[in-house]
């Protein structure tokens, strides 16, 4: 590891030890004099390149290959090599490269993981080693972690679970704190909570990287965790752990366990939040109806939905709607149909929005043994409509044609990841609603065709409010994620909204624009922190200050050699 002065960089490394470090190496890019104070000539050929030279080889090389699949093995290779190039890179080529670091390709990755995999990135600690993560955890080389993303494989994104596989998550997800945040990549850390998998592919797979056992529940799953979460406070007390990717029956009471112990946060059920209600509140901005007038559909009842459901909630009431008034204007629709008042099985997080039997009793129903989809779209004739159910296809053309009926700019958003889980394509909600849908899609799809004009499509994703959540409790050190600190978040993304000038600009901001998004909600989500009396001796006139020094930007810096191993 270096030492850093800001005007160059020591290390003891040299030879193809340097050369094998990625957060290190140079590439054809070191320069003379340090070719020859780290014996590297002859390992490199001779021309010397600049970092822009780099990128240019690289990229042309990226978009030499035919599938997504082998450019995201290619960037995965780039990071583990040189992290400077790859973010150099990424950063360089957001909109390009996004699809590729993350949603949707990083499914797939996650997918042909144990196929993949190359060389050690992040921490895997799996059960059978549950005594040794206090031993893992002491390396020098974690001394300066800042961030960790964890996920246990069971729901990756909407494909279900992956379990060792799921590592690409947290390390993709990461990426994109350094890309779009700004964190120094080494200060980040993926780990992988191995807990085996109920994947019979991955159990059958000769090649599979992980713990070959059936899924751990119960009480052992629990004493894991408690290990993994003890072991991070003693090790870094003041770090960031977010949580990914874990199931819906985990997710939030692992939330509820830890949200004070720590500092951290579970994206799936906050970011995912955030970035809904701020595209919420940017839409209004096009349709006129006030937030205290909104109904909410929701396919997709658990952790993602209820979360989601909660902060527009809140907003709700924000803008001057009684608690009890908002609470009714959720509609959450399951695989049993709409939620309703005692129905067995619920979980707790859900309780907040079944709807009263009596307020239904009026409705014309197709079954009435389960109140579907439809039924609700056209007996609530809600507003908005939004999906994390990981259903492909599941707004049907009767149920966009039906939003379409009771609403002059119907708010659409299948939210479901990757790209083949989303439960609409913008091209059939756009002919379906003859143009006239707001819509905002999880994954990135192909421009639509609107008003004789080429539209891209709102990427309406979770990239857009975790990196910047990250940064804004990390630069005031803050004590824990408030829920406060994503509704700052939410409100701050659709303070840069294009559509609150033009009705006719899209929802958010381009994702070329994300590492200047990030600082917008960094910013917000450190104010909100101090606001709450959260930050830790953080004078208010510092915090912009101690967030642009939070940020990151990926260049070569001098090395001198120390004779200090």
């Amino acid at each position: 590891m270096s030492e850093s002065s800001g005007a160059f960089a020591t290390t003891a490394l040299s030879g193809y030890e340097l050369l094998a470090d990625p957060q290190l190496n140079k590439g054809t890019a070191f320069s003379g004099a340090e070719r020859e104070a780290f014996d590297l000539h002859g390992l490199l050929p001779p021309n010397i390149l600049t970092l822009d030279e780099q990128v240019s080889r690289r990229l042309e090389a990226l978009r030499g290959f035919e599938t997504d699949i082998e450019r995201y093995a290619f960037l995965r290779e780039l990071q583990d090599t040189n992290e400077t190039l790859f973010y150099a890179l990424l950063v360089g080529n957001l909109e390009e490269l996004l699809p590729i670091v993350y949603t949707p390709t990083v499914g797939e990755g996650c997918q042909k993981f144990s196929r993949l995999f190359r060389k050690p990135r992040g921490l895997f600690l799996s059960i059978p080693h549950q005594h040794r993560i206090d031993r893992i955890f002491a390396h020098p080389r974690f001394d300066h972690v800042e961030a960790i993303v964890v996920t246990d494989g069971e729901r990756i994104l909407g494909l279900g679970d992956q379990g060792a596989g799921g590592m690409g998550i947290p390390i993709g997800k990461l990426a994109l704190y350094t890309g779009c945040g700004g964190l120094h990549p080494a200060t980040t850390l993926p780990i992988m909570l191995d807990v085996g998998t109920d994947n019979p592919d991955c159990l059958a797979d000769p090649l599979y990287v992980g713990w070959r056992n059936e899924r751990v529940r119960g009480q052992a799953y629990d004493e894991f965790i408690e290990a993994f979460v003890a072991a991070v406070v003693k090790r870094w007390p003041r770090v960031l752990l977010q949580w990914e990717d874990f199931a819906k029956n985990n997710a939030t009471r692992m939330l509820e366990r830890y949200r004070d112990r720590l500092l951290t946060f579970n994206d799936d059920i906050q970011g995912t939040a955030a970035v809904a209600t701020g595209a919420l509140l940017s839409a209004i901005n096009v349709t006129g109806v006030p937030l205290t007038e909104q109904r909410v559909a929701v396919l997709g009842a658990g952790s993602a939905g209820c979360g989601i459901a909660s902060l527009i909630r809140a907003a709700m009431v924000d803008a001057g709607l009684p608690e009890s008034e908002a609470a009714k204007r959720f509609f959450m629709v399951d695989r049993d149909g709409l939620l309703l008042e005692g129905m067995s099985g619920l979980a707790p997080f859900q309780l907040p929005f079944v709807q009263d039997r009596q307020a239904i009793a009026g409705w014309q129903l197709s079954h009435p043994d389960k109140i579907a989809l439809l039924d609700v779209v056209r007996n609530a004739r809600p507003t908005v409509l939004i999906g994390v159910s990981g259903q492909a296809g599941a707004f049907s053309e009767p149920i966009v044609r039906a939003m379409a009926e009771c609403n002059k700019r119907p708010v659409i958003f299948p939210l479901s990841n990757p790209t083949s889980r989303e439960e609409a394509t913008p091209v059939d909600i756009e002919a379906w609603t003859e143009g006239r849908a707001l819509i905002g899609v999880g994954s990135p799809f192909p421009p639509i065709m609107r008003d004789g004009a080429r539209f891209k499509v709102d990427q309406t994703n979770n990239s857009y409010i975790f990196p910047g959540v990250g940064v804004g409790a990390l630069a005031v050190g803050a004590s824990r994620v408030s829920d406060g600190m994503f509704m700052a978040a939410a409100k701050a993304l659709a303070s840069v909204s294009p559509a609150r000038n033009n009705p006719k600009h899209n929802l958010l901001p381009p994702v070329s624009a994300l590492r200047e998004v990030s600082q917008t909600v960094a910013l917000a989500v450190a104010l909100q922190a101090h606001k709450e009396g959260l930050a830790r001796d953080v004078p208010i006139d510092q915090v912009e200050a101690r967030i642009h020094a939070k940020v990151w930007t990926p260049r070569y810096v001098p090395y001198r050699r120390s004779d200090r191993a």
